[in-house]
C-alpha cells in the first residue's frame, strides 16, 4: 500500500493532466473525425483536404481548452508564441495522419470507408503521442522556466538574468587546486615524573 501511495504522488500530477489532455483530445477528435467523414462523404471533399479543414477547427478547440484548462497551471510564454508553436506542432501531427491516409488511399489504393477511418484513426493515435510529449515540452511551459527560442531551442535570456548569468568561459576555465593542507600542532612534550 505504501508502494502505491508514493507511486500516485510521485505522479498524479501527471495522471491529472493527461486525464485533462484526454478529455480534451476526445472532444477533439470527435470534432475531427466527425467533420472529416461529413466533408469526406457529405461534402464530398478529397480525403486529405477533408482532414486538412476538420483538423484546423479541431486544433483551434483544443489549443483553447488546452491553455484555459488542462495547462492553465503553467507559464503563458506569450499568446502569440504558444499559439504559433502550437499550431506548427499540429502542423507536424498532421503530416502523419496525412501520409498515413495518403498511404491507405494512393498507395494501397483501399478507398472503401473502413480503410479510411482506420487510416485517420491510426494516423491521429500517433500524431496525439506526438502532440503530447511536444506540448509539454515547447508549448505549455511549467513556472518558472525561461521561455523557448523557436529558432534555436534554447531557453531565452531576459534583461536581468544576462548581467548575473555564467558565461561558457567561466566554466572552462582551469580548475582551481585544493587548498594546502594546515600543518600538524606538535603533540605536547610528554609529563615525566620525577624520582
Amino acid at each position: 500500500m505504501r508502494f502505491t501511495q508514493r507511486l500516485y504522488d510521485r505522479f498524479s500530477s501527471l495522471l491529472r493532466e493527461l486525464a485533462k489532455f484526454g478529455t480534451v483530445g476526445a472532444v477533439a477528435f470527435v470534432i475531427d473525425f466527425g467533420g472529416t467523414n461529413l466533408l469526406r462523404y457529405g461534402v464530398p471533399l478529397g480525403p486529405l483536404t477533408s482532414k486538412v479543414f476538420a483538423t484546423v477547427v479541431a486544433a483551434t478547440f483544443a489549443y483553447l481548452a488546452n491553455r484555459f484548462w488542462t495547462w492553465r497551471h503553467r507559464e503563458q510564454s506569450g499568446l502569440a508564441r504558444e499559439y504559433f508553436l502550437f499550431f506548427v506542432l499540429n502542423g507536424i501531427g498532421l503530416l502523419i495522419s496525412l501520409l498515413i491516409i495518403g498511404f491507405v488511399e494512393y498507395t494501397l489504393e483501399w478507398r472503401d470507408p473502413l480503410s479510411y477511418n482506420i487510416s485517420l484513426i491510426i494516423g491521429t493515435a500517433i500524431g496525439t503521442l506526438f502532440r503530447f510529449w511536444s506540448y509539454k515540452k515547447w508549448v505549455f511551459l511549467p513556472p518558472g522556466v525561461p521561455p523557448v527560442d523557436p529558432h534555436t531551442g534554447l531557453p531565452e535570456v531576459t534583461g536581468d538574468a544576462q548581467d548575473t548569468q555564467d558565461t561558457p568561459a567561466q566554466h572552462l576555465a582551469a580548475p582551481q587546486p585544493p587548498p594546502p593542507p594546515q600543518p600538524r600542532q606538535p603533540a605536547s612534550p610528554p609529563v615525566t615524573r620525577g624520582r
